[in-house]
């Protein structure tokens, strides 16, 4: 992923503060590199829930993440205020590719991004299955 070429927040269609926590912080004073990953999985579960309008049964795995590739552009500090903006790039017949990116807001920087591939499970028969139709949907309808 290239930093360089990362698309204007207007094209993001969802977004949502996030808190930054003491303990989230490292000892060189900035945001402890795993806790992104946390952040990154926040805007995700909430992406979901909004574009399925709350139909999630958390209990149940619809998809898994198979690969996420993240980007740290610049230190995240505390106090500073922090959002995680997501889109759905592109869908594929079991997989779907995520967007995301870390930005503080009083400045509009972007502190990091990722992109996300993941792919439709059966929990039954560890497998890849084809897209449901719920998340089909949803995520069109996102993109639109």
């Amino acid at each position: 992923m290239d930093p360089n070429t990362l698309p204007e927040l207007s094209q993001f269609t969802h977004s949502i503060d996030l808190q930054l926590r003491f303990n989230d912080i490292d000892i060189l004073g900035h945001l402890n590199n795993t806790v992104y990953f946390s952040f990154f999985d926040t805007g995700k579960a909430r992406f979901f829930e909004h574009i399925v309008d709350g139909n999630i049964d958390w209990k149940r795995v619809d998809v898994v993440i198979a690969n996420i590739d993240c980007c740290y552009i610049s230190p995240i500090f505390f106090g500073e205020d922090i959002r995680v903006y997501t889109r759905c790039m592109s869908i594929s017949n079991k997989s779907f590719r995520l967007q995301q990116v870390l930005v503080e807001e009083t400045k509009g920087v972007i502190k990091a991004a990722a992109e996300t591939v993941m792919v439709s499970f059966d929990r039954e028969t560890q497998k890849s299955v084809e897209l449901p139709d719920l998340w089909r949907q949803a995520l069109e309808h996102s993109m639109a």
